[in-house]
């Protein structure tokens, strides 16, 4: 097990969106028992060195990533007061599952089961980093995640996936989440599918309307996914389409990598922007905080700045 402490070297000072920085630890992997998966769940747990009552974030990545990536998000949050937790799914390139392993069309279900392990078990995430027991509080935790992984936080916050015949599927929302921040996820299916996706995705057939739990949604307005045919708004149907994610931020000018949040140099990263980036830290921090009751008036910092900004990156909307 390794444990690295830093501190993010562009991290402002403490200001009202994002609240003060401050040292932090990272510990992997933690081993959380998964008996019924056909091996452990892995997850990094990182967390800032002071602070009591702090509230908890569990990061689904995007299809073959791993707990090693998203530093740019993980650091900074948890730099700011979260506890991040981030699980490394099945398909993840660094287990390199077989396609004809037979878990593999199951993935999608487990990816959200690997969530949902990760909060009945925060007690072995606690202890596992030196220094953090007692100073969590369980009853403040949101979800996020980025493509692939914004469908899988998506399900705990309401949304579900409709089956081959358009009935509604199963609920896998959970109570114990509050919030969530969900950053360049797939659309509806069907028609707006490509051939390709429709014939080799069928779980890519998300049904909105019940996401009901409060979320942020990211979007870039140059994502054009070779899965849709449709255009980047596509990214936006977590927004328009469910009652709980009230609040868009769209990104000018992002693709995919929205910037660069899966770590600096990254290849799939295709429209790398370290003002994104930055930009992307700033508002999902103060949306977080906002939402889960650590500073109600972060998030209306973050939307007033923004808007008074003389060259915007991108536009906050809400409901």
């Amino acid at each position: 097990m390794t444990t690295h402490h830093s501190t993010p070297s562009d991290a402002p000072a403490a200001d009202a969106a994002t609240g003060a920085a401050t040292p932090l630890v990272s510990v992997k992997p933690v081993v959380v028992p998964a008996p019924d998966r056909g091996e452990d769940l892995r997850v990094r747990v990182s967390a800032p060195t002071t602070g009591r009552d702090l509230p908890v974030v569990v990061f689904s990545h995007g299809f073959g990533w791993s707990l090693d990536g998203y530093a740019p998000l993980a650091d900074f949050w948890a730099a700011h007061g979260f506890v991040v937790v981030q699980p490394t799914h099945l398909d993840s390139r660094s287990l390199a599952l077989p396609p004809e392993d037979p878990r593999t069309p199951l993935i999608w279900r487990i990816r959200v089961d690997d969530l949902t392990r990760v909060l009945d078990r925060l007690d072995l995430v606690e202890d596992a980093v030196p220094g953090l027991a007692g100073r969590v509080d369980r009853g403040r935790v949101a979800v996020a995640g980025h493509s692939w992984g914004g469908q899988t936080a998506s399900m705990l916050l309401g949304a579900r996936v409709l089956d081959a015949d358009g009935g509604t599927g199963e609920d896998r929302s959970d109570p114990r989440v509050s919030a969530g921040v969900l950053l360049a996820t797939p659309g509806t299916g069907g028609a707006d599918l490509t051939p390709f996706a429709a014939e080799n995705f069928a779980f890519m057939n998300p049904d909105f309307s019940a996401l009901a739990t409060p979320s942020l949604v990211v979007a870039g307005d140059h994502d054009q996914s070779a899965l849709s045919v449709r255009g980047p708004d596509w990214f936006t149907d977590p927004y328009r389409l469910s009652p709980g994610a009230t609040s868009l931020l769209t990104l000018f000018g992002a693709e995919h990598g929205l910037g660069g949040i899966v770590g600096e140099g990254s290849k799939e990263t295709t429209d790398e922007s370290p003002e994104r980036v930055a930009l992307v830290q700033r508002v999902t921090t103060a949306y977080l905080r906002g939402a889960l009751g650590v500073d109600p008036a972060a998030w209306k910092t973050a939307v007033a700045e923004l808007a008074a900004a003389p060259d915007p990156l991108g536009r906050i909307e809400e409901k």
